[in-house]
């Protein structure tokens, strides 16, 4: 059979053009708010460094006038020395000329006078320095805060740009010419000349589609992975005829309407899956179309058998949910594609085969005959996975073994969490007299701390190789609001907060203090196994003496390098579980959780990393000791109202220790 050339005329644009602008101009938009907060972010960064030096010129001429100090004070007392020396040999010798030692003297006063003023000066120079370096630094934070966060809006805007470019409408008009086999009837030659017409139609129409997609470089490589389909709303004959030569022609115009497999886009955009899980389970099967009879009903296509060649009286046919696989080739046979059934033992799965998602269980598809890879996968569950030589329709079964509890690898042989219960002096009054502090033990042993995957700020570089030569006890949990209330009615503590000052909290991406703000009242619901936030350097270190002196055990706040140690559980990767932050592991902004964005959560609401401890990704940021010699600290591991890409393990924050905030708590180590 031979089957002229296809001439494809666009007779309507594809429609819905003012919301692709609209989608378009979204991206661009949040693109340009994120060209102008980097540079703002890069402008802080500078002015940051700016006074940083700035800074440490005034510690060196603090240094200095403090050295003067001594040396003015000993002149000081050399010059009264002399001069009381000179006041004795004036009773024997009136005629004395006293006047240099005096001068001398009194220079000296007038010296270290000076001098304390100019320390005295210069303190207060250092100290409006700190401020103004701690409003930068804050402000800082919030711009990197806003650029991650300005990064989820693009890369969401980006995902329902090509999901909605990939669904959008459009006419075409087809000319189609076939040969009429000697075998065939008139009727049946009409009928496959509109078909494969109109199969061609719907595959130039996909053609089209992937040609207007704004990455149409990026996605074009992985067209096969897509799941493009297409939807046939309306169509109709313009013209037919038949030749003397045994041809028929035929004119279609085609409205269609793309559709997609909606969770494949995210492969599609080289992005991490959880940016399309919003759209739930995708479209399980293609059509197939057949050639049976003249006339399909319901859903099916609907020919007429009319002759008639002109538009008025031409044969007009819909469809009301009709899909066409952009796969098929001309002339295609359907019977080399074979159904496939997929069951499993688990509702909310997810299928692959050879490396694409086919959507969850349930599922009836049809693939091309021969080898093919099967895996299906669901959270907390060991992927079931099997090879099929696909020659005849078949079943398959998968059953779903659940996973061991932790979700990091690789996993330590571990002592198990050690609670400590200390009776507290009885002279004490105190509601609970028991001191509930678990830890685990964490391993000694070497790892590279810092930004390994180069994804990370600037302060996390260089990558060093730190040792930790014995093991400690570390807090499985962050310390709790009421395992801080017990620590409060014992001493009567109070914090900087309670002491008029408040607690900054985030207000439209901004850092706000509110006076009535602190660890009792955090400006969200909370219960007693929520981190305690809201806290100071200093308030977390009082709380660390206490607990020693009631359990005669030290702890104390980790330093960065216990810290980033313990976090990253014997893995190189950003977060415990791999380099994505996946969905609702966490509780980090945009990590899809049910306090994201919200609040903090009870602690221990996800699972632990391989050394058991929880929450090291997210919920609030930690307090880590300050190093000997530093007046800054670092606060580590991300919070439920920063992006992911800030809860990483190697991710710090520089801040002064009387910052407080509603997403800043702590944990201890317990010295061994």
């Amino acid at each position: 059979m031979r089957i002229a050339s296809l001439s494809l005329l666009i007779s309507a644009s594809l429609l819905a053009s003012s919301a692709f602008a609209q989608d378009t101009a979204t991206v661009t938009g949040i693109e340009s708010e994120i060209s102008i907060k980097q540079t703002e972010y890069d402008s802080s960064t500078r002015i940051l460094d700016k006074h940083l030096k700035e800074e440490n010129q005034l510690q060196s001429q603090l240094e200095l006038l403090r050295s003067r100090s001594t040396e003015l004070d000993k002149e000081k007392n050399q010059a009264l020395d002399a001069m009381n020396e000179m006041y004795r040999r004036l009773i024997d010798d009136p005629t004395l000329d006293i006047s240099v030692a005096q001068s001398r003297y009194q220079k000296a006063v007038v010296d270290h006078k000076q001098n304390k003023n100019d320390i005295s000066m210069q303190l207060a120079a250092i100290a409006s320095h700190r401020k103004d370096i701690e409003q930068i630094r804050v402000a800082k934070h919030t711009l990197l805060n806003t650029l991650e966060s300005l990064k989820e809006q693009l890369t969401t805007a980006r995902v329902e740009r090509l999901r909605n470019e990939f669904t959008r409408e459009g006419t075409l008009e087809v000319d189609h010419t076939i040969n009429c086999k000697r075998t065939e009837t008139l009727a049946a030659c009409e009928q496959r000349g509109q078909q494969m017409g109109l199969q061609k139609a719907t595959k130039r129409f996909v053609d089209q589609i992937f040609v207007n997609l704004t990455e149409e470089r990026l996605v074009e490589p992985k067209r096969n992975m897509a799941g493009a389909q297409v939807q046939i709303l309306s169509s109709h004959v313009v013209s037919s005829a038949f030749s003397g030569q045994g041809n028929y022609n035929v004119n279609l115009s085609v409205t269609m309407r793309g559709e997609v497999n909606s969770s494949r886009l995210c492969n599609l955009l080289s992005i991490d899956n959880r940016y399309c899980s919003e759209y739930g389970t995708p479209m399980a099967t293609t059509y197939q179309p057949s050639y049976r009879s003249n006339t399909y009903s319901d859903s099916q296509l609907t020919f007429s058998n009319d002759a008639d060649n002109s538009a008025a009286s031409s044969s007009d046919y819909a469809m009301k949910s009709l899909t066409i696989d952009n796969n098929i080739s001309a002339g295609q046979d359907e019977n080399q594609s074979i159904e496939l059934t997929l069951r499993s033992n688990v509702y909310d799965d997810e299928v692959f085969i050879d490396g694409v998602s086919f959507g969850s269980t349930r599922l009836v598809t049809r693939l091309p005959s021969g080898i093919h890879n099967v895996e299906v996968r669901k959270l907390g569950y060991k992927p079931y996975q099997v090879r099929i030589d696909l020659n005849k329709a078949q079943t398959i079964h998968a059953n779903l073994v659940k996973k061991s509890k932790s979700i990091a690898a690789p996993t330590y042989t571990r002592e198990q969490p050690e609670v400590i219960t200390s009776q507290v002096n009885e002279n004490v009054k105190i509601l609970n007299t028991i001191v509930d502090e678990p830890v685990v033990i964490i391993p000694a042993g070497k790892f590279k701390m810092g930004d390994i995957n180069g994804s990370g700020l600037a302060n996390e570089r260089p990558v060093v190789e730190k040792t930790i030569a014995n093991s400690f006890a570390m807090q499985s949990k962050e310390v709790t609001v009421g395992a801080y209330e017990k620590f409060v009615l014992n001493s009567g503590y109070k914090t900087q907060a309670e002491q008029g000052k408040g607690c900054a909290y985030y207000l439209n991406g901004e850092p706000v203090w509110e006076t009535n703000l602190n660890w009792r009242n955090p400006g969200f619901d909370q219960g007693n196994d929520f981190p305690v936030v809201c806290l100071t350097y200093n308030d977390a270190k009082a709380y660390a003496e206490w607990l020693s002196g009631q359990t005669g055990q030290q702890f104390r706040l980790p330093n960065e390098v216990e810290w980033e140690y313990a976090a990253r559980s014997g893995t190189d990767t950003e977060y415990p579980w791999g380099n994505d932050i996946d969905k609702n592991l966490a509780n980090c902004g945009w990590c899809g959780s049910e306090w994201s964005n919200k609040r903090a959560a009870p602690v221990g609401s996800f699972s632990p990393n391989a050394f058991g401890l929880y929450d090291t990704v997210g919920n609030v940021w930690e307090w880590t000791d300050k190093e000997s010699g530093e007046s800054d600290v670092a606060v580590r591991g991300g919070a439920w109202n920063f992006a992911p890409s800030l809860a990483r393990a190697s991710t710090r924050l520089i801040l002064t220790p009387d910052f407080r905030a509603n997403y800043i708590g702590f944990r201890l180590m317990r010295e061994r």
